[in-house]
């Protein structure tokens, strides 16, 4: 193995890790970056790995939130055990959507929107919402500010906004954070919701991409995905760490401009060099 083929992995794990939770779209991002960085593996190995890559980056959210959505932890009382079930029943109910049109239409979703033109117009459209919906809500105060505060319906209906993720470009965290905030939700709540729904959808997408892969793995491949994994793991840690603390005093409206900008800059790109 070269040194270039790791330092390749070390950078989409750094991608990875960034994007996979500020709402710009990981998947979006990878496939961009392919365009520059291409491993030298074959197109089976590379479409697993930029799907089970974020398996490094869910630990991340397990690890900071382990507590948090712990039912048994001895150290919380039975009132505070049963909220925690509460968590996990409004995720489950947010996964289904999600669950059910990605078992269905993987295959279909990827002959069909995975390229660049896809991920530069929803680039653009979700960066034009972020910004609309936050002028929009400017002045609004949210009612859900706990997680006590959101519905079971409302994670659910918060579970149909995730559904857009799954053409890329769209941002799973981006969909899921502007579908709370439609909804009623804090910034706060809407982003961790949307890191605790990842958690199933992330591991069932990467189970499924490994069972088709067939977990045939040269050792090879097994060490580039493995050092994927660890730098998207370390980077994710960082990133949420980020996001929490930025959202406290400010609005997601640096995302629009970001994802617009990066959405005009693909369609030139790709015009001039296509």
């Amino acid at each position: 193995m070269s040194f270039i083929e790791l330092l390749k992995v070390i950078f989409l794990g750094l991608v990875e890790g960034i994007t996979e939770w500020l709402p710009i779209s990981s998947t979006g991002h990878m496939i961009l970056v392919e365009e520059f960085i291409r491993l030298d593996a074959s197109a089976a190995f590379k479409e697993m790995f930029f799907v089970v890559i974020q398996l490094g980056a869910i630990m991340a959210v397990v690890m900071l939130y382990f507590h948090k959505l712990n039912p048994l932890s001895p150290a919380k009382t039975a009132e505070e055990k049963k909220e925690t079930m509460a968590i996990w029943y409004k995720v489950i109910a947010g996964v289904v959507p999600a669950a059910v049109i990605g078992f269905l239409f993987d295959d279909w979703l990827n002959d069909h929107f995975y390229n660049y033109r896809t991920v530069a117009v929803t680039l653009i459209l979700y960066g034009i919402l972020f910004i609309v919906i936050e002028n929009r809500n400017k002045h609004r105060k949210p009612k859900i500010v706990r997680f006590a505060d959101l519905s079971y319906r409302t994670a659910f209906l918060i579970g149909l906004f995730q559904v857009l993720s799954l053409i890329p470009g769209t941002s799973r965290s981006g969909a899921t954070i502007l579908g709370g905030i439609l909804l009623g939700s804090s910034r706060a709540i809407a982003a961790e919701f949307s890191f605790f729904l990842s958690i199933p959808v992330m591991f069932g997408a990467s189970a499924l991409k490994l069972a088709k892969f067939g977990f045939s793995f040269t050792g090879r491949e097994l060490v580039l995905l493995l050092v994927g994994m660890i730098v998207a793991f370390v980077v994710s840690v960082l990133a949420i760490r980020f996001l929490m603390r930025y959202i406290q005093t400010n609005d997601f409206k640096a995302f629009g401009w970001y994802r617009i900008a990066l959405g005009l800059l693909v369609i030139g790109y790709f015009a001039f060099f296509d």
